[in-house]
């Protein structure tokens, strides 16, 4: 049976590819600062909350805008990371959905890791929504990527 988090997930990766080929059929939004430093927010903290819920064999290492030669090598960043959200949910029972696990930019604060991977799929739409703002101010139309949308067409793969 697919779980909440399967689908929150899935229509993640679809909603994040949908604004990466946005933006690149739109020369403006990836040269804006505002867009570049969201995206990278956006997929940084997917990835840190891959870390804290996954088995961590290190600590995370935090990126900058300039760890990233082009916005392409930020787009694999991206897709690296929904990957791993899709790969991680295959190795998860109950039991470890429910087991309660620290976020470390929260001081003192345990969750289970559900809720842990549910604010990563929350948090990522949150700032979609801001690009999609943004990128219409530069001109551009934001993709339409609400969640009931993905459902009605019948929950698309991610098409990087």
């Amino acid at each position: 049976m697919t779980s909440y988090l399967d689908e929150l997930l899935a229509h993640q990766e679809w909603a994040d590819a949908e604004h990466w080929h946005a933006f690149e059929a739109h020369a403006a939004a990836l040269q804006d600062k505002a867009i570049q430093e969201r995206l990278l927010h956006i997929h940084q903290v997917e990835h840190a909350f891959l870390w804290i819920c996954g088995p961590k064999a290190e600590g995370f290492a935090f990126k900058k805008l300039e760890d990233f030669a082009a916005m392409a090598d930020l787009k694999v960043y991206a897709r690296e990371g929904n990957t791993g959200f899709q790969q991680l949910l295959k190795t998860l029972d109950e039991a470890a959905m429910e087991e309660m696990i620290e976020v470390p930019w929260f001081p003192h604060l345990k969750r289970s890791r559900r809720h842990a991977l549910t604010q990563a799929a929350m948090h990522s739409h949150y700032h979609r929504g801001q690009n999609a703002t943004r990128f219409k101010e530069l001109g551009g139309t934001p993709p339409f990527t609400d969640f009931i949308v993905w459902l009605k067409d019948g929950k698309p793969a991610a098409k990087w």
